[in-house]
């Protein structure tokens, strides 16, 4: 059992690059409906899949040079990261089923 964890500048490296695990990263907004959307299926895989992937959330308002840094132009955009390296991505609401499917191709 798992949940996601906020990601800052000041701790992307850690939680992220360096990470044993894979990690899903959710680039979102307070503001944006999809993201809203989207937030609870990331907390179900949090949960039931905690032990495989890591979950992460950025604000890109609060955490600006980090959206730029992965040329965000679009919320909610998810990065899956594997061995500190961007493996996969997608950008907009997609169903549970197929973001299970790409964090199963991670080989996680």
């Amino acid at each position: 059992m798992s949940a996601p964890v906020d990601v800052t500048q000041a701790t992307f490296k850690n939680e992220v690059i360096e990470s044993d695990t894979p990690v899903l990263v959710d680039f979102w907004a307070e503001w944006c409906g999809p993201c809203k959307k989207l937030s609870p299926l990331l907390d179900e895989i949090a949960d039931e899949m905690g032990d495989q992937v890591k979950v992460a959330k950025v604000n890109v308002d609060d955490e600006r040079a980090l959206g730029m840094m992965y040329q965000i132009m679009s919320i909610p955009t998810v990065l899956l990261f594997k061995n500190g390296q961007k493996v996969d991505e997608f950008v907009g609401l997609r169903p549970k089923s197929e973001i299970v499917s790409k964090i199963a191709a991670l080989g996680a």
